[in-house]
């Protein structure tokens, strides 16, 4: 199975990217499945219901999110009638939504296969969304997934390198790929792990790559020296879709991870 995943889209930058860029990236990528992380996609900190929407109906067969997941009040109290958002499993039962599916899949010769989607977050620094141990819930997790598929992908969203390291020997030989998530930078140590786990520590993002994590510059220097947030100004300066390819084997085990840079033009 071939797996698209784009790296987490940010403000109506990041929207416009991946609408422009699918049918290209296609050519070249071609994907059985697409993930698409969105936890920066409105107004570059969450989600709006409108925009889970659009991105659906742009082809995305799963959309995840990481800590900003109940940041858009419009979602938050409709995300259980959007199965295709996945928030973090690892936090109070209570809250809404949920944190993994099993997904169906025909194939043009009628074979129907299933593949699972998982996304967890981190717990290092993480104010606003306190989750619970990602590493107390993965044994379980991946056990109970295993039961329906072969092919297991989970988004890692987390801010700590060292922590999505040691939760990608946790899970290796366990699923078939673990994708970091949530800096915003795209990194450079995509591999296959001994267990035939493919991981990377972060997919990059979606957006604008002259920017600060996909944010106008000057808002960004403005906020350290005020200490005032402020994500309501769009940049559009070197635009691209980033992410990860995946080649899946029917056993489960990578194949292959390749990192994905798709630079667009603005109209």
């Amino acid at each position: 199975m071939k797996i698209l995943y784009v790296a987490e889209l940010v403000g109506k930058t990041g929207v416009y990217v991946i609408k422009k860029a699918l049918d290209e990236v296609k050519k070249r990528y071609p994907w059985d499945f697409l993930i698409v992380n969105a936890d920066g996609a409105t107004g570059g900190n969450g989600l709006g219901r409108s925009h889970a929407a659009y991105i659906q109906k742009l082809g995305a067969n799963v959309i995840t999110l990481g800590e900003c997941c109940f940041y858009k009040k419009d979602l938050t109290e409709n995300m259980d009638k959007a199965p295709f958002v996945l928030r973090p499993e690892n936090l109070n039962p209570d809250a809404p939504g949920i944190g993994a599916k099993v997904f169906k899949l025909s194939s043009p010769q009628g074979k129907n296969d299933k593949i699972a989607v998982a996304v967890l977050l981190g717990q290092n620094g993480f104010t606003r969304l306190h989750a619970n141990s990602p590493f107390a819930l993965l044994p379980s997790l991946l056990e109970k997934l295993k039961k329906q598929t072969s092919y297991i992908i989970v988004d890692f969203h987390a801010q700590a390198s060292a922590e999505k390291k040691t939760l990608f020997f946790a899970a290796d030989g366990f699923c078939s790929a673990v994708i970091g998530s949530h800096t915003r930078v795209q990194t450079a140590d995509e591999t296959i792990m001994t267990g035939g786990t493919a991981v990377i520590s972060d997919a990059g993002r979606t957006g604008s790559q002259l920017s600060v994590g996909g944010c106008e510059i000057n808002s960004r220097v403005k906020e350290y020296l005020t200490g005032i947030p402020d994500w309501t100004k769009d940049t559009w300066d070197a635009l691209e879709l980033q992410g990860v390819y995946l080649n899946i084997g029917k056993d489960g085990k990578a194949r292959s991870i390749e990192r994905v840079r798709h630079k667009v033009e603005q109209d």
